[in-house]
């Protein structure tokens, strides 16, 4: 059976409403995304940082 038809267990034992997964899955992907965001702004950052040493020296 794949994840979607097998119902989830919450904490009390009880399967998770569809808006429960949904809200969960949504928290789980803004936390991703603003990782990913912070990651490539440090990499933005860094090659910046780069190409302005190269035009200095």
């Amino acid at each position: 059976m794949s994840e979607e038809t097998v119902p989830q267990q919450g904490g009390t034992g009880q399967p998770k409403g569809l808006l429960q997964q949904m809200e969960e899955l949504m928290a789980a992907l803004n936390a991703n995304l603003s990782a990913l965001g912070a990651d490539l702004q440090a990499a933005g950052d860094v090659e910046r940082g780069a190409v302005e040493e190269g035009r200095a020296g």
